[in-house]
């Protein structure tokens, strides 16, 4: 697929430490690569166009984020670049900022519409009203653990979510992808207790992974939300472990949907996701863990933080622009890996590029023979607009949408063609197994 725009791109920081200090992970991969296309078969394909990562010390004294206006293929000028939220540790695990500074926090909710804080925020015997945050951290965070990662590119640390009682913990591909080949994986509980753990399956191109702890009694699940229900501006609330700090709420809003994102994951393996935008603060370690709304309900994966600047001393903080994999998606895909190990996405079977003139969207340069597209009858030069409700502005947003959808939806396409809209019921098809 051709782009004449590129999304949001976040990128892998497993790389090997430097010094003695805890910090923000940095880039394993060549700082001028461009990302590879993804693994299958499908038409679509990432973009070339790559935001360099600025390196970033938490030890380091503040300092204020410098703009980059670096030139991308499309002529447009941005200085924002994405990063995915994981933090690398320096030394044994669990050691550096996050060292005995964790929250832990029982869950004392009952089925009354308010509950009692045990040691939410350090707080006991309060009162806490149905809707407000001190409620949903109390209900949410035993379901909230962290992750700390080793293998043979470092060590550092991430979020998961359990989603089983039975040890099943939801959590990004690139927390735990360092711990896939002979590496290990330890889960830390909001209770103090530990555990090592096991990978299920992985999904690179989503970003996706769940593993599991085995001989845990008395897991609290995480209840799951629509996505699809959530309202921009709807209050929202980020709970994991940044920088090592287990059990951290911060909370926000949703500032937008369907957000063209690229994640980072393994070469090759990249895919445009439709994420949620939230200015909920989201640092490095935050990645793999909740965003909720304020029934306590899991709506998104927090994945990755936009950063200011590239120059070598800019600080890889929140700035107020998180992203986050949208539950609806997440699930599929992880109902895909613990029944299989392995994940098929939806494909429609076109190239496209951003639409240049009058109207706004993606226009089809090519139909793949026998695909989906080939079978509703889209033609080149004709410009998607939508995609079921989602309004189509550019050929990320088609490729996002498309392969955020479970294959064998059956979705509405909007189309200009000629000047004249048509409509065209389309049943996804699957493309090649990755995972």
């Amino acid at each position: 697929m051709v782009f004449s725009q590129a999304p949001l791109r976040w990128r892998p920081d497993h790389r090997p430490m430097t010094d003695t200090h805890p910090t923000i992970p940095l880039p394993n991969e060549p700082e001028n690569a461009a990302p590879s296309p993804p693994a299958d078969s499908t038409p679509f394909t990432a973009p070339t166009t790559t935001v360099p990562l600025p390196p970033a010390n938490p030890w380091a004294p503040p300092t204020a984020p410098e703009v980059s206006a670096k030139a991308d293929n499309s002529g447009r000028r941005s200085g924002i670049g994405v990063v995915l939220a994981t933090s690398l540790l320096a030394g044994a695990l669990g050691a550096g900022l996050g060292a005995g500074a964790v929250i832990a926090t029982d869950d004392n909710s009952s089925t009354s519409t308010t509950t009692t804080a045990g040691s939410v925020g350090g707080v006991s015997n309060t009162t806490l009203p149905d809707g407000s945050v001190a409620r949903v951290a109390d209900v949410v965070l035993p379901s909230v653990v962290s992750i700390q990662f080793s293998g043979a590119q470092g060590a550092g640390s991430g979020s998961g979510i359990i989603i089983d009682e039975s040890g099943l913990i939801l959590t990004n591909n690139h927390v735990v992808e360092g711990a896939a080949d002979g590496g290990s994986l330890t889960v830390a509980f909001q209770d103090g207790t530990s555990k090592s753990a096991e990978i299920v399956g992985r999904d690179p191109s989503a970003d996706i992974a769940v593993i599991r702890v085995d001989g845990v009694d008395n897991l609290q699940a995480v209840k799951l939300g629509s996505s699809a229900d959530l309202q921009v501006g709807e209050t929202v609330v980020a709970i994991g472990s940044p920088l090592g700090l287990s059990g951290t709420v911060t909370t926000g809003i949703v500032s937008a949907k369907n957000r063209p994102v690229l994640p980072g994951g393994s070469a090759g393996d990249a895919s445009v996701l439709n994420a949620i935008q939230t200015d909920a603060a989201i640092n490095p370690g935050n990645s793999g863990g909740a965003l909720v709304n304020l029934k306590g309900e899991l709506v998104g994966v927090n994945s990755a933080i936009a950063t200011l600047g590239s120059s070598p001393g800019a600080q890889s903080g929140s700035i107020g622009l998180g992203f986050a994999i949208p539950i609806d998606e997440a699930k599929w895909i992880s109902d895909q890996l613990i029944e299989n190990g392995t994940v098929q996405h939806a494909r429609l079977g076109v190239s496209v590029e951003s639409a240049t003139g009058e109207v706004r969207g993606a226009t089809v340069k090519t139909v793949e023979p026998g695909s989906t597209a080939d079978d509703i009858g889209l033609e080149v030069d004709d410009v998607i607009i939508g995609f079921d409700t989602q309004a189509i502005d550019s050929a990320d947003s088609i490729v996002a949408a498309v392969r955020s959808a479970e294959p064998g939806t059956t979705v509405t396409i909007t189309v200009v063609r000629g000047g004249d809209t048509k409509t065209m019921n389309a049943t996804l098809a699957a493309d090649a197994t990755t995972g």
